[in-house]
């Protein structure tokens, strides 16, 4: 591999501007597909699979209406008073016409749905009169026909006495004689009688026939008042359901209206989004100021803020100081700003193809600038230490691509592995985002194999200021006058003993000196560090986490202190409702569901939103008592879903869960669950990558114990910042809450990377030094004095770099930027630095032990670029600044 990239960095030097040349076209062909193919990104973390997309999926289908993306505008007097009749007249005006915006589906007026709200109430009430006052008249109606029942059951008794009295004197008669006077006279009297008892008889009959018609009537009155009762009692559970829910807060001073989009919130363009706005802000003008959640504002678009530019210049200050010319200094941040350029605009084009997260060109920007320093600064720092000790300039420019070049390859491919292995989660966001960074990680080492020797052959010896050329003369002529007269094996000697005494000095010779106690010390400061890590809680970033001035963070507070917080994330919960039901039956049995999701904990409202046409599938707003990322949602979530089975045995109901809240949950739980196995693939990774390197055993299991104890500190520091609000102030984390759900995996990743980059360059130049015959011990303080020193730059660059992030513009990358950054300078400082010295000189020669038969097999990568270390024609003259040269720096 050395010989490979020798040849690639001396044909580079050669043939400078036909590499020059290739890389502006990579450039042009670039930033001409990012400018005809990008597309918008989102933050869009669904996961194919979950409950959460497949009732989205459901309501895309069975309810086109309910389903869409939907933002909230939060609206205030300037004055802090009530809103006028004439501002809430505007405020309904404004809000009707945003519906002339495309994508707009609906707007929600929080005055005239207050107005409804009020109205049904009154209604409900006066419903509840009128149904008292008909229960009362109808009791006065039945005890009127009860009497009047009671009268004509009293005269047909009446009436049927006399009949039957008729009847037994008919009989008598029949005993007497027939034409007899007494018989004649009787019939007469009989007939009479009759006839007096069928009058009496015919002026009943209206009386019971009019009782039967208020009877009727009353049956019927009966059943139209039992049918008004059941719809107040259906109105009366509807408002009860809502009662949690309010558009307009109490005091009259805050409104929330909603906007309902046609489409996903991922797929609103920005400039719909800005129309939505444009319409909405000049309500300035009429005493109302006007805030929109989170949903509405984010536009991803813009990737550089001001923080970043700030670490770059924190960067260029590190090189100018350590490079020492202005020239030098700009190399590796033109390599880095030429990587980034093409790694990130390659994953814009890609934007209108690949649904990608803001994240991913963010992360890729990050990692890309880091990295791009890194890379660049090791060969140039190479190749400017091999002219000082007087190398041909084009056999340095190749000698340090394959020697530092050789360590960056590997490197980057660490980077790289780590990045692309985030592919296995099973997260296509998280795969996309990965593997976007890896391919700009890859561009960088590309670039620092090719276009820096490239372009040092052109800058020739102004990669060294005049200063540094005179400096290195005096050292020569100094160096030249010390070993005059020697021979060469007492010059190598005399160089040797030089170096043994240069190196017991600084921080190295500290701590191979104290050994046991720099180590002791070190890991017990990381496990101090890391125990807020145990408290490590996980989700994805709402309203609360944007910064105190922005519009989104005003709109969730005010929302949440005028309506309840949990107003700002709302959890929708779909129902499968049983074949056969009518409108009345479905009505009522999404009430009962309804009830059933009240009696969750945590729960402050639960409302019937609405229902398909086939009155099969319904859907339910769910109000939780706090925020969306507060541990309490998040369990309601979880309790909804066990209730769920509670509701499907007692009603026949199935329901799920759906919506950005419920998303957010699952995501997070699912990248909860991710995190072993990626954990597992990393360090099994660095063990073997770091057996192969340097044909070590316990050297792997040093740098992966270190990295392990960089990431706990790491996620305690990340913890105790965002998530306890430790240092908020200054950290500018107004609204502590649960870390990034991704950032776990994410600094998994990265960090095993970058930590695996200053093992190689740390822990090769101490193996080259055993190697070549230094005692162990002797070793590994002569391959730190070689390597602290571009390692130190390098890890305060790579720093710096994150930490612009901290104070990122996207307050999604803010917790990302400082992780990265605070892991780290644990992991250079304090690991790589302290601990990996202290623990190899505390094994010594059983540092670098390991199985013959595994010897054998493993193949020499040759990490450090042995091969390329044939003696230089002045190597004799020069003793300890050849014997320099042969290290990594």
């Amino acid at each position: 591999m050395a010989l490979l990239l020798y040849r690639l960095g001396r044909f580079s030097a050669r043939r400078a501007w036909l590499v020059i040349a290739a890389w502006a076209v990579i450039i042009g062909m670039v930033g001409g597909a990012a400018a005809l193919f990008m597309g918008p990104m989102s933050n869009n973390f669904q996961i194919p699979g979950t409950e959460t997309q497949q009732m989205a999926d459901k309501l895309q289908a069975d309810l086109p209406e309910a389903s869409g993306g939907t933002g909230s505008v939060v609206f205030t007097s300037t004055d802090g008073q009530p809103f006028t009749p004439a501002q809430q007249t505007e405020i309904s005006q404004v809000l009707a016409s945003v519906t002339s915006v495309p994508s707009v589906k609906n707007v929600i007026d929080p005055f005239l749905t207050q107005e409804s709200l009020a109205q049904a109430k009154a209604k409900l009430a006066d419903g509840a009169q009128q149904l008292a006052a008909g229960e009362a008249q109808l009791a006065q109606g039945k005890a009127t026909l009860d009497a009047t029942s009671a009268q004509l059951a009293a005269a047909q008794t009446q009436l049927d006495a006399a009949q039957a009295q008729l009847d037994a004197q008919a009989a008598q008669i029949a005993g007497l004689p027939a034409g007899s006077p007494q018989a004649a006279a009787a019939s007469a009297q009989l007939a009479a009688g009759q006839a007096q008892l069928d009058a009496q008889k015919a002026t009943l009959a209206p009386g019971q026939a009019q009782l039967a018609d208020g009877e009727a009537k009353y049956a019927a009155s009966v059943k139209e008042l039992a049918a008004k009762k059941v719809e107040l009692t259906t109105g009366q559970r509807s408002a009860e359901a809502a009662t949690g829910i309010k558009f307009v807060a109490d005091n009259g001073k805050a409104a929330i209206g909603q906007i309902q989009f046609s489409e996903s919130m991922n797929a609103v363009t920005p400039a719909n989004r800005q129309l939505v706005q444009d319409k909405l802000n000049t309500l300035d003008s009429s005493g109302v100021t006007v805030n929109y959640s989170k949903e509405i504002l984010e536009d991803v678009s813009s990737l550089f803020g001001i923080a970043e530019v700030l670490g770059i210049a924190v960067a260029a200050a590190v090189l100018i100081i350590m490079l020492g010319t202005l020239i030098a200094a700009g190399l590796p941040l033109l390599m880095a700003v030429v990587g980034v350029g093409i790694g990130v605009g390659g994953t814009m084009a890609l934007t209108g193809v690949i649904e990608m997260s803001s994240i991913s060109p963010m992360l890729a920007l990050m990692l890309g600038l880091a990295v791009g320093i890194d890379y660049s600064l090791f060969i140039v720092n190479r190749h400017r230490q091999q002219l000082l000790a007087g190398m041909e300039m084009r056999e340095s420019i190749a000698k340090a691509t394959g020697t530092s070049g050789n360590a960056v390859t590997f490197a980057g491919l660490t980077v790289v592995i780590a990045l692309a292995a985030l592919s296995v989660t099973g997260l296509p966001f998280l795969a996309v985002l990965g593997l976007a960074a890896a391919a700009t990680v890859a561009v960088a080492v590309l670039i620092a194999l090719t276009l820096t020797p490239a372009i040092l052959s052109l800058m020739g010896r102004k990669v060294i200021s005049k200063r540094a050329w005179a400096k290195s003369v005096v050292a020569h002529s100094k160096h030249d006058a010390e070993t005059a007269g020697l021979s060469v094996p007492e010059r190598a000697a005399a160089d040797q003993s030089k170096e043994v005494r240069a190196s017991a000095k600084g921080w190295g010779g500290l701590v191979t000196k104290h050994p046991v106690i720099s180590l002791v010390t070190a890991v017990v400061a990381l496990a101090v560090i890391a125990i807020p890590a145990a408290g490590l809680r996980l989700a994805l970033p709402d309203g609360g986490s944007e910064p105190v001035d922005s519009s989104a963070f005003k709109a969730y507070t005010i929302t949440g202190d005028n309506f309840g917080e949990g107003m700002n994330g709302p959890i929708i919960v779909v129902g499968s409702l049983p074949a056969g039901l009518d409108q009345a039956g479905a009505t009522a049995l999404n009430l009962d569901v309804a009830d059933q999701l009240r009696k969750v904990p945590n729960v402050k409202a639960a409302v019937p939103v609405t229902v398909s046409k086939d009155l099969r599938t319904a859907v339910y707003q769910v109000i939780p008592a706090e925020g969306p990322a507060s541990a309490s949602t998040v369990q309601v979530v979880h309790d909804l879903r066990a209730e769920g089975t509670a509701i499907k045995t007692d009603l026949n109901v199935g329901v799920g869960l759906t919506g950005q809240t419920a998303a957010n949950v699952d995501v997070s739980a699912k990248l909860g669950a991710a995190l072993p196995p990626y954990l597992a693939i990393v360090v099994g990774l660095s063990l073997i990558l770091l057996i192969l390197v340097f044909r070590s055993i316990l050297v792997p299991v040093l740098a992966t114990a270190g990295f392990l104890l960089s990431l706990v500190a790491a996620f305690g520091g990340v913890v105790a910042v965002y998530q306890w609000g430790w240092l908020g102030g200054i950290f500018d984390v107004a609204n502590p809450g649960a870390v990034l759900s991704f950032l776990p995996i994410i600094l998994i990743g990265v960090l095993f990377g970058l930590a695996m980059d200053y093992q190689v360059f740390i822990a090769s130049g101490m193996r080259e030094a055993y190697v070549h015959g230094q005692d162990a011990k002797q070793a590994v303080r002569t391959g730190f004095k070689h390597a602290a020193p571009v390692v130190t730059a390098a890890a305060i660059i790579m720093t710096s770099v994150f930490s612009g992030f901290i104070f990122s513009h996207l307050t999604m990358v803010r917790p990302l930027g400082f992780a990265l950054a605070f892991g780290v300078l644990i992991d250079a400082f304090v690991v790589r630095m302290t601990i990996i010295p202290a623990a190899m000189h505390l094994l010594g020669k059983s540092a670098w032990w390991i199985p013959k038969w595994l010897d054998k097999i493993l193949p020499d990568v040759d990490v450090e670029g042995a091969k390329l270390e044939a003696p230089a024609p002045d190597a004799a003259s020069h003793g300890t600044l050849g014997k320099q040269d042969a290290t990594i720096h």
